[in-house]
């Protein structure tokens, strides 16, 4: 079988990554040249030929919402432009967290994202840590789903920390928590949160006991920081050791930086999904290149993702 060509195609907002993703693969990325409209409108040309290549559109698309519109041009594009196969390659899928009509006359925009990749030409998606897994089920395409635990766990084993336990900042992480603390022979506990609205907690409480340990909180995403640092102060408060967090997607919105400063996380620890805005003594990145590098080769070469994942008892 002919493996065709690879063509490596970067957004604007993700260039930062797709520079090391393709370091990281040993090929340079496609050129594309973006116009500029004096309205705002864009219009992104691909200066290369891409016929018959496998063309990989990478770009995450957290706010604002041009970042989506971008990647869809993208794809758009590449498929327009005869190539033979054209995969969304998206760190971090925004709108992940409209994931189901919790409530009348409201939109779930993660189905509605799946409908337009799918329109624009997407033949299959590559991401990272869904808010929910089970929007692969929104496609009716190919979803290669990676899991940052494969970055995570070598540099938390890499501290040596004793009587180690998992936290999951809400209900919705207990899974995730367990698969952590499962990997590690470890305990997990629970933060039980009550929301009156988006980004505001009323309560909280812990479920089990962190007396003397310490604690790892585990998590896809951090927006303003209000759970999880609520949630570590918690945690300090009832007698642990330690108390750090791992974290997929640093969003960090609004007042999230001066949050963490100010928190009892001893560090933060995200991936590059999404720039930071800002520097931190107490926020860690650690990068997701060259497991998308690798990812990138297996769909390429026809071979399983499969092995790019951590094993689960």
């Amino acid at each position: 079988m002919v493996i065709p060509d690879l063509r490596l195609i970067s957004g604007r907002c993700t260039q930062y990554l797709s520079n090391k993703i393709a370091e990281a693969y040993g090929q340079d990325l496609t050129a594309v040249e973006v116009m500029q409209f004096s309205d705002g409108e864009f219009e992104p040309v691909i200066q290369e030929s891409i016929r018959g290549s496998f063309v990989f559109c990478i770009q995450s698309t957290f706010a604002p919402a041009d970042n989506l519109m971008e990647l869809l041009l993208l794809i758009d594009a590449a498929k327009r432009a005869s190539a033979g196969y054209v995969v969304a390659v998206i760190p971090y899928f925004g709108f992940s967290r409209q994931d189901r009509k919790d409530k009348p006359r409201v939109a779930i925009g993660a189905k509605l994202v799946a409908d337009m990749l799918t329109a624009a030409g997407a033949q299959r998606v590559m991401t990272m840590d869904l808010h929910s897994p089970q929007i692969q089920g929104f496609f009716n395409i190919p979803v290669d789903h990676l899991e940052a635990n494969a970055i995570f766990l070598p540099y938390l084993k890499s501290l040596e920390l004793d009587d180690l336990v998992f936290a999951s900042p809400d209900v919705g992480g207990i899974k995730r928590a367990r698969d952590y603390a499962r990997q590690l022979n470890a305990e997990f506990v629970i933060c039980d949160k009550f929301r009156v609205k988006h980004n505001e907690i009323e309560s909280m409480r812990l479920i089990g006991d962190v007396s003397g340990k310490n604690v790892v909180l585990v998590d896809d995403l951090i927006d303003t920081g209000g759970t999880l640092t609520t949630a570590a102060n918690m945690i300090m408060e009832k007698g642990a050791k330690s108390v750090r967090a791992l974290i997929t997607h640093p969003v960090l919105s609004g007042k999230a930086y001066e949050k963490i400063e100010q928190s009892s996380l001893q560090e933060l620890v995200v991936c590059d999904t999404i720039p930071l805005k800002q520097t931190s003594s107490k926020i860690k990145v650690l990068s997701v290149s060259s497991l998308f590098a690798r990812a990138i080769r297996n769909a390429h070469e026809y071979k399983s993702i499969n092995s790019l994942f951590i094993n689960k008892k």
